[in-house]
């Protein structure tokens, strides 16, 4: 197994006393955080887990920047094929750090350039999640609310433990989820969407599997091994398949009927002639294993 750890997170006390308003992470005390972001590799299933947990895992502005970095270091790593996204604590991602936002306002102007470094390095992010040639599973064990909700969105799947919550809450502090909404409308309807929005209110995992947030979800001590049988199963898979197919997918849902099936032929052609596809039908043909090249 390889282990690798981030940088140390600035920050000056061991205790942290914190509220969760609604899912908000508000800081009370400065606490010594190492290792915000872990990345761990087991054969060819990737981990990266947020490691904040005193604070509700919040998204920090040095914890949005070692994510960034741990999913590009772990899309160039040739040993992965798949990567689990994972949370240490009971809570997944409480959103946005609320005391690092706050503590913004006392610039010279009010904050605001911090709060769109801030919105624009989180859906950088989350768009990396998006655009990597891996396959990324959120693995859920608690509460996603606000940006942490935008996060399991994102993934290509997720995977939610059956105490697992989710929500879009700002709207109990005046800040509409905007950009957690970008991801939630793309994978809810849209009126699901909005009454996670308008309202602030809780899903349960029953409600976000059958909604469409979550693929399932499984009893909490049954997760880890759940997630890896399924990280497992994709990474069996040659691997320029895989990311040749999540490319398209995302690709083509962007485009018309017409321009969708324009490309996605394109696409299935040039899949054709990859060593894979071809070694993968002959083996079939043939009623015998495949040999992958990737």
């Amino acid at each position: 197994m390889l282990l690798l750890f981030y940088d140390r997170e600035n920050q000056a006390d061991d205790t942290q006393d914190f509220l969760v308003h609604d899912g908000y992470s508000l800081s009370h005390m400065e606490i010594q955080m190492s290792e915000i972001i872990q990345r761990s590799i087991t054969g060819h299933v990737a981990r990266i887990t947020l490691n904040r947990p005193q604070a509700g895992n919040a998204l920090s502005i040095d914890m949005l920047a070692q994510l960034g970095a741990a999913l590009d270091e772990t899309e160039a790593d040739t040993d992965a094929k798949v990567i689990l996204l994972c949370a240490q604590g009971h809570i997944f991602c409480a959103g946005h750090d609320l005391k690092e936002m706050t503590a913004a306002r006392a610039q010279a102007d009010g904050g605001k350039a911090f709060f769109s470094q801030t919105m624009t390095s989180c859906s950088e992010v989350m768009q990396k999640i998006v655009s990597c040639k891996k396959p990324v599973i959120a693995v859920v064990q608690g509460m996603a609310t606000a940006a942490g909700c935008q996060l399991v969105a994102s993934c290509d799947l997720a995977l939610g433990a059956s105490e697992a919550k989710f929500a879009t809450p700002g709207v109990h502090i005046g800040l509409f989820c905007s950009t957690p909404m970008v991801a939630l409308s793309r994978n809810i309807s849209r009126k699901h969407a909005m009454q996670m929005l308008l309202t602030g209110e809780a899903v349960s995992a029953d409600e976000a599997e059958k909604w469409g947030l979550i693929n399932a979800h499984v009893p909490k001590d049954m997760l880890e091994e759940e997630a890896q049988r399924w990280a497992e199963n994709i990474a069996s898979k040659p691997a320029s398949t895989v990311r040749i197919g999540k490319s398209a997918f995302y690709q083509q849902a962007e485009m018309s009927l017409a321009d969708a099936y324009h490309y996605a032929a394109q696409v299935m052609t040039d899949n054709m002639m990859e060593a894979d596809a071809e070694e993968g039908i002959s083996a079939f043909v043939e009623k015998r294993t495949a040999r992958w090249q990737s």
